[in-house]
């Protein structure tokens, strides 16, 4: 019998760590994942989840694990766990990443990251595809709207209107809180006195 060299060894036990480590199917739904260009993460070529391997850089503190009864991922179905972030209270998804959270608690929890980190985030344009991405409100079982988030960050974000919540993917609070100024209004003016309600 031919004995292998040990550099040789070395090398393959390399290659099937790496092979191991990277998921090659959704978890989700068993479609094939692929890389995903601009981040370090995988995405499903079929429900269009995104997956990141590796530790969590959003400043999340997991608080419990999921109890009976925890609603679960609306990206990758495992129940989500609360956590905070600068003790703002989030439901997290241990295995995609991804935030949900009333919707009034956004703008604390962008406040929260700008003081916590001034480092401006990388932006990239937003990937139209994502539009067409449907989830379900964890808490109504309803389609959640999938928008462009109105503020910095070229994000795409998911809403329900009806129970008040939003789910953001990994990265993208970093992504809003961190973006770059495009200036201050310099008009003085509250731009809530020209909403029409």
């Amino acid at each position: 019998m031919r004995t292998a060299h040990p550099g040789a060894r070395k090398v393959l036990r390399r290659v099937w760590k790496a092979a191991v480590s990277a998921p090659s199917v959704c978890p989700a739904c068993g479609a094939p994942i692929t890389p995903k260009p601009d981040t370090e993460g995988y995405k499903c070529d079929y429900c269009h989840a995104v997956f990141y391997p590796g530790e969590e850089d959003d400043g999340v503190v997991l608080a419990s694990d999921p109890g009976d009864g925890a609603q679960a991922c609306p990206v990758c179905s495992v129940p989500l766990v609360q956590a905070a972030i600068a003790k703002i209270p989030v439901l997290f998804c241990t295995h995609c990443h991804g935030l949900l959270m009333p919707m009034n608690m956004l703008q604390s929890l962008i406040d929260a990251s700008r003081a916590a980190d001034h480092t401006p985030a990388v932006q990239t344009p937003p990937d139209p595809s994502e539009l067409k991405r449907t989830i379900q409100c964890p808490k109504c079982n309803r389609r959640m709207d999938t928008h462009p988030y109105a503020g910095p960050g070229n994000v795409i974000i998911d809403s329900c209107g009806d129970c008040w919540l939003l789910w953001l993917d990994r990265g993208e609070l970093a992504r809003i809180a961190h973006a770059p100024d495009e200036g201050d209004d310099s008009s003085g003016s509250d731009s809530s006195d020209n909403l029409n309600w």
